[in-house]
């Protein structure tokens, strides 16, 4: 995920991680067809290579099975409120179910965070993590609207977006916050000239619709769903707007419904100091030693001081690009959404005090959708886009700043890089829908709700509050002892098992279950 602004987050995997624009139009031009759109047939093809607004990449490998992903697209209105009028058409991609028709379910239906991550892009790298789901269900994912194929949003060009991540994101002065603001401004006046016709439609709340009518296209009577990190968000919304089309659905790694972008941005400086604290424990316990501190105080210690030398003397990144301070701190981040990465974490930080910056960049430009080709994704684009559109309240620099405190005591590595960035939509074309999400859904089927006590960028706490706001006898909560952003992703059998039979049985686990 890209955090400039701070979005919600995704789901990264440490394989993904170490391994045009063309379609990205703000819709078809064209009226909606004279018959409902729920009446349209999919032409599903041999999925090709993502773009470059989806990430890039090679096409997706055929499955174990030897069944190949198939693509689509779906015609959904630009406006909900004129379902007429102009069409716009949503991504999507399939693997059919690997079982028999008698005991196929429908589809299980995947959004995977961001918000801005692309669906088509992601959903083949855990096709073998989802065989056991597949026996029952098509795998189904999607580009929401705004985000890759599905009228992705376009703000700044790839030499612009390398400037804008390489600026000093902690101003200190100023002339500094003069300069922070002016390129926060520069990128938001990019989006509406390139894309002020899609700007309004991205609400999440538009997303929802789409999804059940996506739902009907793909003739399932309810919407089985399994959301991640911001994807719970996106689930919670359809549960209140559509509650008796909610089938099975799982909700990981889940977003706090009831906090203002404030109070997530806050959250989240709380949870990645968490999970450094984690990690910096977890390096000096290691027999052969910490080679980047010798106590939990020492390593994060260094940090900070490595991310002040970097503020007045950025050292060699990538070529030609340098490492500063805020790519930095954003490779940090990145290597803290999954235990698997700490050992790049380390590798990086050795490296970095000794005036090579090249992991620690690497680990950036993943967080950030930058390939290898230098081309960026769309996800920083369509994370902004969904926040300024979802996220009523517009901060100044002097609101910033009577926080600045607050920050900095909740993480003297991330207080900072993280209340800057709530100045993300000053100046945004389309006023923010509200200062939440109203995920209130009486009269829902159970949707199980997955906390992971030490996830960075969800922490723990949001799950509870999920569970409350659903209502009574809808949410259901299960608590993950673990580390990294998301539960059933990490491999441990005690959630698989509870998410599997769930999903595939209709068990419901019982609520308060906790595994570790």
């Amino acid at each position: 995920m890209p955090l400039s602004p701070r979005p919600r987050a995704v789901i990264v995997t440490a394989t993904a991680l170490l391994l045009s624009l063309s379609a990205a139009s703000c819709g078809d031009d064209a009226k909606g067809d004279d018959h409902d759109l729920t009446a349209q047939k999919l032409s599903w093809k041999t999925c090709e290579a993502p773009s470059e607004s989806e990430g890039g990449g090679t096409a997706p490998s055929p499955l174990p099975d030897g069944d190949v992903w198939q693509c689509a697209t779906m015609k959904a209105p630009l406006d909900w409120d004129d379902p007429k009028g102009n069409t716009i058409r949503i991504a999507l991609i399939r693997a059919r179910s690997s079982g028999t028709e008698s005991r196929r379910i429908g589809s299980l239906v995947f959004n995977f965070g961001g918000p801005g991550l692309s669906g088509v892009k992601t959903l083949p790298s855990f096709g073998e993590d989802y065989g056991r789901l597949r026996t029952r269900y098509d795998l189904v994912s999607f580009d929401p609207r705004g985000v890759g194929r599905s009228a992705g949003v376009r703000c700044e060009d790839d030499a612009a977006l390398d400037e804008y991540f390489q600026q000093d994101g902690t101003p200190d002065d100023a002339a500094e916050r003069t300069e922070f603001v002016d390129n926060t401004k520069a990128f938001n006046s990019a989006c509406e000239e390139n894309s002020g016709k899609t700007l309004p439609h991205v609400r999440t709340t538009d997303a929802a619709r789409d999804m059940d009518l996506m739902r009907q296209v793909l003739g399932d009577d309810k919407l089985h769903y399994f959301g991640f990190s911001y994807g719970t968000e996106l689930g919670g919304v359809y549960a209140h707007l559509f509650p008796e089309n909610v089938g099975r659905a799982v909700f990981d790694a889940v977003v706090d419904p009831t906090q203002t972008a404030e109070q997530g941005s806050l959250g989240q400086a709380k949870g990645f100091q968490l999970a450094l604290d984690n990690y910096a424990r977890d390096c000096v316990s290691q027999a052969e030693g910490c080679p980047v501190g010798d106590t939990e105080q020492d390593v994060e210690d260094r940090i900070v001081k490595l991310l002040g030398d970097l503020d007045s003397k950025p050292i060699t990144g990538v070529f030609p690009r340098d490492l500063t301070e805020s790519e930095a701190t954003a490779g940090i981040a990145q290597a803290l959404y999954s235990q698997d990465l700490w050992q790049y974490l380390t590798e990086g930080l050795e490296q970095a005090y000794n005036g090579d910056g090249q992991l620690l960049m690497l680990l950036s430009d993943s967080l950030n959708g930058r390939s290898e080709n230098g081309e960026y994704s769309n996800i920083t684009a369509a994370n902004v886009s969904i926040n300024c559109a979802d996220d009523k309240p517009r901060y100044t620099t002097e609101d910033v700043e009577a926080r600045l405190a607050e920050f900095r005591a909740a993480s003297p590595v991330f207080g900072e890089w993280l209340a800057w960035s709530m100045l993300g939509c000053a100046d945004w074309a389309v006023a923010g829908a509200a200062d939440h999400p109203d995920v209130r859904a009486p009269g829902s089927a159970p949707i199980l709700v997955i906390g992971n006590t030490g996830d960075p960028a969800t922490p723990y706490g949001g799950a509870r509050k999920m569970v409350e706001a659903l209502g009574a006898g809808v949410g259901i909560e299960l608590t993950y002892k673990g580390q990294g952003h998301g539960a059933y992703g990490s491999g441990n059998a005690c959630v698989q098992k509870a998410v599997d039979g769930y999903l595939l049985t209709g068990k419901v686990p019982k609520t308060g279950t906790v595994c570790s």
